[in-house]
């Protein structure tokens, strides 16, 4: 992962493979110290100095409401400028000129881009492109198709270091996925993240038809990690420490396929929440459906509003590394 990197640092960021455990603590180092300064009185004034040099445009070519918020919060909360286009069609590429020229343009004005696109690997192919043109800047990939997801599996995984902070951290511990989890690129980025981490045991509990894709079973093989695929949700709830919850990814079907599913019986009310226990903890990337009845919202152990607010922290502390700047935190 040599290539996404410049001057042994970050510079684009599209899979989660290129981030290494001591990457990502320092990652969630940086994330808490954004946190902290927040609160301070003139914390918010301090933070937006770090990056008020820097532009930041938002390419958003797939619907998204958390993660182009996330984004712009966080650029926002280390002083950046942006700009957006969420709709092609109010673009040049209602003229015809190709998305290739478009982001082109984008980097001929802005110093990096947060891209969000159906198509996988379209980020990774644009980074590579640029890179050959002689003016490259860092892109962010904001999700790509049902491919991958890197920043909501590092705030997921940031959800957890500071979850599990008094209980031994990441490590040790019992992980079930549970849905839609062979189109759900969220788990998929998260399985590779945590695949990093040592004396894990993950649960994939799921309908036979969107159980895990075999290339991710096939790394967990290979690493030795220990798994289990299930399609009963209440036999594991029990033993987990993590509850990662998906919904139904039914905008990629091909033939009303998630019609021939039961999806209750991948769903969470307060009565299967009361059988997890006490100190584990329920997450979701959101949004979601009927999987996670609201009345769950209050139990403690349920993360995913938090998870949802931590995406701005760490989405800050990504910007703050990829532009080197990650040391002026120091300063305050």
């Amino acid at each position: 992962m040599a290539h996404y990197m410049r001057s042994e640092r970050l510079y684009h960021v599209m899979l989660p493979q290129q981030f290494e455990e001591a990457l990502m603590e320092r990652l969630f180092d940086t994330a808490d110290l954004i946190k902290e300064i927040t609160r301070k009185s003139n914390g918010s004034g301090f933070l937006k100095s770090v990056l008020q040099h820097k532009k930041a445009m938002l390419y958003f070519t797939q619907p998204s409401t958390r993660t182009f918020l996330s984004f712009l919060g966080a650029c926002q909360l280390v002083g950046m400028d942006t700009a957006e286009v969420r709709d092609p069609s109010l673009s040049s590429e209602y003229k015809g000129e190709s998305q290739e020229d478009g982001v082109r343009v984008f980097s001929s004005y802005f110093d990096c881009i947060v891209m969000r696109d159906p198509k996988p690997g379209f980020c990774e192919y644009m980074a590579y492109l640029l890179d050959t043109t002689g003016r490259s800047v860092p892109i962010l990939n904001g999700g790509s198709g049902k491919d991958q997801h890197p920043t909501q599996a590092l705030l997921d995984l940031y959800t957890m270091h500071r979850s599990f902070l008094s209980r031994g951290g990441i490590r040790k511990k019992r992980y079930a996925f549970v849905g839609d989890l062979l189109r759900g690129r969220a788990v998929r980025s998260v399985v590779f993240l945590l695949s990093q981490y040592q004396d894990l045991e993950f649960h994939f509990v799921a309908p036979d038809a969107f159980q895990i894709a075999p290339d991710l079973e096939d790394h967990l093989k290979t690493l030795g990690i220990s798994h289990h695929l299930s399609e009963d949700l209440e036999s594991v709830l029990p033993e987990m420490d993590c509850v990662y919850m998906t919904r139904l990814q039914d905008e990629y079907d091909l033939s009303g396929e998630s019609q021939l599913v039961d999806y209750s019986r991948y769903s969470l009310d307060l009565g299967k929440v009361k059988n997890m226990k006490p100190e584990s903890i329920l997450l979701h990337p959101l949004p979601r459906r009927d999987e996670i009845h609201p009345e769950v919202d209050a139990d403690p152990r349920a993360m995913y509003w938090r998870q949802l607010r931590n995406g701005m922290y760490l989405r800050a502390a990504l910007l703050l590394h990829v532009f080197g700047a990650a040391h002026r935190l120091q300063e305050y």
